[in-house]
């Protein structure tokens, strides 16, 4: 592979002079990106930890509308927060240092697009999932009654 790579990130935002400036930027921002990641899961900020909206109450419309929007609208902010920047560290991470930027297009998407299709199944998995545990620990009529 005799082609140059690349030197720029974000869309040609910040270029860089050579590969080890390039590696350096890029580990500056996945560094900031983890930072704000643990300084929002040490202090869990209350703003975020609730629900913004509601579910819609009322016909079968708002019953479809809640089944539909229920795994994302009605999340706490917080958790949506810590998805948005787990995908966006991954996207980096194979963009940059596993050099997919400079694959051909058709790998690209196969690889990426397969990913996103990944992860976004096992977060609804872990979603659902995690209501229904929370529902069989933590409701009145609950199956389990204490934690071993």
């Amino acid at each position: 592979m005799a082609h140059a790579h690349k030197l720029e990130i974000f869309r040609g935002l910040w270029k860089f002079k050579s590969n080890t400036q390039k590696i350096w930027g890029v580990l500056l921002f996945l560094t900031i990106v983890t930072a704000i990641e643990v300084v929002l899961g040490i202090y869990k900020p209350e703003v975020l930890n609730h629900t913004w909206l509601d579910p819609m109450e009322g016909g079968f419309f708002a019953t479809l509308y809640n089944i539909v929007m229920s795994p994302f609208i009605y999340m706490k902010p917080l958790n949506l927060i810590f998805i948005v920047l787990t995908i966006v560290k991954a996207y980096y991470i194979t963009w940059d240092f596993m050099h997919m930027r400079d694959e051909k297009s058709s790998l690209r998407r196969m690889v990426v697009w397969t990913g996103v299709f990944l992860i976004c199944y096992l977060i609804f998995i872990l979603l659902q999932e995690g209501g229904y545990v929370f529902e069989v620990y933590n409701t009145d009529d609950a199956l389990i009654k204490r934690d071993f």
